[in-house]
């Protein structure tokens, strides 16, 4: 059950409860309450956070989460700051954590001003950012700070260089290839990424990065071209991917590469066939996806997908590893 509720201009309060009964899956019974807030000042600044606990039978203790928000998102100045807290007993069974038993503080400053002096820059943007996490017993986990200056010209074009530096406690084994597997221990390793990006109103727009630096014991080297678009026909566009990673470690080099293509065609405003295909060598596995939606009526909407997956390691054709064929319906109902 939720309830929420808007309160003064643009904020709002609200509450949640959950409740799982005995199953034969889940032996016991599963509660999580909480409740969260949000409330905005002025035109950018937002303040907010949320609180909750579950109670399971054989976890006590240690079972509250909760968060706090400040952001300031100004054009010329930015600031954002965020805590946030999962207990080691912390279980809402019926919904999804994909971790707990930690604590994580994040923090950035921006700086993003508008030279009226140089007439071919729109905006120049200075910003830095730290991250840090450690598990609930205080033992660091990892750390993260970075730098990132970016130019965006009057063309809408961008251009970014970032550097960064981090920290990782691997308190497992990390495989990372196959046979290629980075022990336990503390590293730390930093690196360096330049990018320029098309504005987005061209009819072929997309962005290039190259990046270059330490990778925990050993050395990556990257390159992407990535949220490409062209638009081959008012109704017709093209989005391909490209990712290609290589990495030198002690325990092995691989390099990994990531194909993608896209396709969309539009027949009308509410009915459009798109297509998706992808090539990933890291699982030697290529995968196709075909999706049709139809918005027979305003807010009313049909979708028909083809999804395909299969392993390229066999010999001849591929093997399927994956297949499925689904049909969705909804209606909207207005009173």
């Amino acid at each position: 059950m939720r309830v929420k509720r808007d309160i003064l201009k643009r904020s709002s309060v609200g509450a949640l409860f959950t409740s799982r009964s005995d199953s034969v899956v889940g032996p016991g019974s599963n509660q999580a309450y909480g409740a969260d807030a949000s409330f905005s000042f002025y035109e950018n600044l937002n303040v907010g956070g949320y609180a909750a606990r579950t109670s399971t039978p054989g976890l006590a203790g240690d079972d509250l989460s909760f968060q706090g928000r400040f952001n300031y998102a100004g054009d010329r100045y930015g600031a954002l700051l965020e805590y946030l807290h999962v207990g080691d007993h912390f279980n809402p069974e019926v919904g999804f954590l994909r971790r707990d038993d930690f604590r994580r503080s994040y923090g950035s400053l921006r700086f993003s001003p508008r030279p009226r002096s140089i007439d071919w820059i729109r905006q120049l943007t200075w910003e830095v950012t730290a991250e840090y996490i450690e598990r609930g017993s205080g033992l660091p986990e990892s750390r993260q700070q970075s730098g990132r200056f970016n130019v965006e010209l009057e063309n809408s074009d961008q251009f970014s260089v970032d550097v960064g530096r981090s920290y990782e406690r691997l308190l497992d084994e990390f495989p990372v290839a196959a046979g290629v597997i980075i022990p336990v221990g503390e590293y730390t390793f930093s690196g360096v990424q330049a990018r320029y990006a098309l504005g987005q109103q061209r009819r072929v727009s997309g962005s290039l990065a190259v990046e270059r630096g330490n990778f925990y014991d050993g050395t990556i080297t990257s390159l992407a071209f990535s949220g490409a678009r062209a638009s081959l026909t008012d109704q017709w566009s093209i989005e391909p991917t490209v990712l290609i990673n290589h990495v030198e470690l002690p325990a092995g080099t691989f390099t990994t590469r990531l194909l993608r293509a896209r396709t969309d065609f539009g027949f009308s405003p509410r009915m459009f066939i798109s297509a998706l295909l992808q090539y990933s060598s890291s699982d030697r596995v290529f995968s196709s996806n075909l999706r049709f939606r139809w918005e027979y009526r305003a807010g009313s909407e049909l979708f028909v997908v083809y999804t395909d997956e299969r392993d390229t390691l066999r010999p001849g054709y591929p093997d399927l590893k994956n297949r499925a064929f689904v049909v969705k319906a909804n209606r909207l109902f207005r009173f």
